[in-house]
């Protein structure tokens, strides 16, 4: 486990990088059942008539793999209060099989909360690092 992080211990501009990934075709597929069962996450044939030319990861798998990837990666995992909710959230690059990623989180901006002063709040910008799979 890492040294925790706390409120107190971040500043404006701060970087933290989590460990990398791999996603595999059958982590894409028993996710896509259970949670977006879309044809071009869990049939093979159709990924490979989609527009993706091939299956890919559901976003929300990636998103949820992210937030654990930088969770574990640093000492958030016992001291983070939880979220007040995320301003934007776009997905530009699709994962695909063998696709290695990480996750880099930059400390935007940090305040003390309105409604509980004894904790703060840091807006924070998160973003998804793809090494794609040689083909």
């Amino acid at each position: 486990m890492h040294e925790q992080v706390f409120f107190d211990d971040l500043s404006v501009g701060d970087i933290f990088n989590s460990i990398s990934k791999t996603i595999t075709e059958t982590g894409i597929i028993e996710f896509a059942w259970k949670y977006d069962p879309q044809p071009f996450h869990i049939s093979k044939t159709d990924a490979l008539a989609s527009n993706f030319g091939g299956a890919i990861a559901s976003r929300f798998m990636t998103a949820a793999i992210s937030f654990r990837l930088l969770c574990h990666s640093n000492g958030f995992q016992t001291t983070s209060l939880g979220s007040d909710g995320k301003d934007e959230l776009r997905w530009l690059t699709p994962v695909k099989p063998d696709d290695m990623f990480r996750v880099s989180m930059e400390i935007k901006d940090l305040r003390l909360s309105k409604s509980c002063p004894q904790s703060g709040i840091a807006k924070c910008y998160f973003k998804q690092l793809i090494k794609k799979a040689r083909s």
